[in-house]
């Protein structure tokens, strides 16, 4: 199957070895360094992974510089913390090229205390709240890890750069007339300090970038977005 899992990067030296060693065989690794001032890019490279620097910050704008660097049919996301396992990323790739939806989405469920905080815990149970009135979708979690079409996901002209990327991902999706579905994954405590929900202070200003997105007006559908 023709793979690249997109990784967005900003100091996670710590971490890079035990992700990119879970990366499944065959499948390309993009990390896409943000800036890191830690040897990141240097130890991805050397860990066989396939390197793209974007200087602009925010996580959108490193999560949208891998997707624009990918290749591969299906193009799948995941945080380079070591909270998620991308050996997790078969089963949800394997159900969109089964045909069973077009967006398939991580949701966490927490394996160790402390590893998904109070506050973002809160944040993210509000968007997905709000995500229901804007679009209908009963989701629970609105997680990093995913997977869809790259041809997919390029149709939906994602234009958010920051912490609402994610959620533009998913909003757009539904306007398009993708189906968007979740599967539970297991989530770890992460190696390294947060750099968004580490704190109420992060966790407000993602929870500010998603409320733009929430307010954007539905886009016109897709023609033969929908399977």
């Amino acid at each position: 199957m023709n793979v690249d899992v997109v990784l967005p990067c900003l100091d996670e030296a710590a971490a890079l070895p035990w992700v990119l060693e879970r990366i499944p065989a065959g499948w390309r690794a993009i990390v896409v360094d943000n800036g890191s001032t830690d040897g990141s890019d240097r130890i991805a490279q050397e860990l066989g992974a396939h390197v793209v620097r974007e200087p602009r910050r925010g996580f959108g704008a490193a999560c949208h510089a891998g997707l624009l660097a990918a290749q591969a049919e299906y193009v799948c996301f995941c945080d380079c913390d070591a909270s998620l396992d991308p050996g997790l990323l078969t089963g949800l790739v394997r159900r969109v090229a089964g045909g069973e939806c077009d967006l398939m989405l991580g949701r966490r469920r927490p394996r160790a205390r402390g590893a998904w905080p109070v506050h973002a815990r809160a944040g993210n149970a509000a968007l997905s709240w709000m995500l229901r009135g804007r679009t209908g979708l009963r989701l629970h979690d609105l997680g990093p890890m995913r997977a869809a079409r790259r041809a997919d996901l390029l149709a939906l002209d994602l234009t958010d750069r920051r912490s609402g990327y994610p959620l533009q991902m998913v909003v757009r999706a539904a306007d398009a007339g993708l189906r968007v579905c979740e599967t539970e994954v297991p989530y770890l405590p992460r190696t390294g300090k947060s750099k968004v929900t580490g704190t109420w202070r992060g966790t407000w200003h993602a929870v500010r970038d998603m409320r733009a997105v929430l307010a954007e007006k539905p886009r016109v559908p897709v023609a033969g977005g929908a399977r």
